[in-house]
Order: C-alpha cells, then sequence, then structure tokens
C-alpha cells in the first residue's frame, strides 16, 4: 500500500505538473492520486498474494498424493 502511495503521489505530482498546474492544485492531485493508487496497490496485492497461497497449496496436494500413490505400489512394480 505505501509503495502504491508513493508511485501514487510521484505519478499524480508529475501530471500536475505537466499541466502547469499551481502548487495547491499539484499537492491536491497528487494526494488523491496516492490514496486512489494505495488503496488499488493493496487490492492488487491481495490477490496476487491469495493466487501464490493457492498455486503453493496446490503443488503440496499434488505432491502429497504422489509419494502416496509410490508407497501404496506393491514393491515388485518399484523401480
Amino acid at each position: 500500500m505505501v509503495l502504491g502511495g508513493v508511485l501514487g503521489f510521484a505519478l499524480g505530482s508529475a501530471v500536475a505538473l505537466a499541466q502547469g498546474c499551481s502548487w495547491p492544485s499539484v499537492l491536491w492531485r497528487a494526494s488523491v492520486a496516492a490514496y486512489v493508487a494505495g488503496i488499488l496497490l493493496r487490492w492488487w496485492g491481495r490477490i496476487w498474494l491469495d493466487g501464490w497461497k493457492q498455486i503453493l497449496d496446490e503443488k503440496a496436494k499434488a505432491a502429497a498424493e504422489a509419494e502416496e500413490k509410490e508407497q501404496s505400489q506393491p514393491a515388485s512394480y518399484k523401480s
């Protein structure tokens, strides 16, 4: 969220300065952009982390199933 805020503030101030706004307007626009970018990055970060957790859980489950399948085979079939 902090990273989003910093990026949003930098982007908002750059755009406001490029438009030739006064300093109070630059500060206002940069603050709003920081808030919006912070909220969006927080939301996206949670989705990203949930996806990683799901992938890791699926890998662990697949490894456990493969190990269980290997242990359940008779000794004559094991290589």
